[in-house]
């Protein structure tokens, strides 16, 4: 039964994890859309996904040490 306790924390971690990315992401891509910087579907908002998601898994991997799941 620990087992699975375990595995279900580790999929809700990461699950939360993916919706805090999703979020901060979709925020700081929406005045770049709303001010023309970029449009939808173009390099510059796969960047934007790319490097906030590659922040959230320094940050998710940092707190996971220390929580200690």
């Amino acid at each position: 039964m620990e087992k699975t306790n375990q595995k279900f924390k580790i999929i809700l971690y990461i699950s939360v994890w993916v919706i805090i990315w999703g979020s901060i992401a979709s925020l700081i891509d929406l005045p770049f859309l709303k001010n023309g910087i970029y449009s939808e579907g173009d390099l510059g908002q796969y960047v934007t996904f790319s490097l906030t998601a590659m922040i959230a898994i320094i940050f998710s991997k940092k707190i996971f040490n220390k929580i200690n799941l």
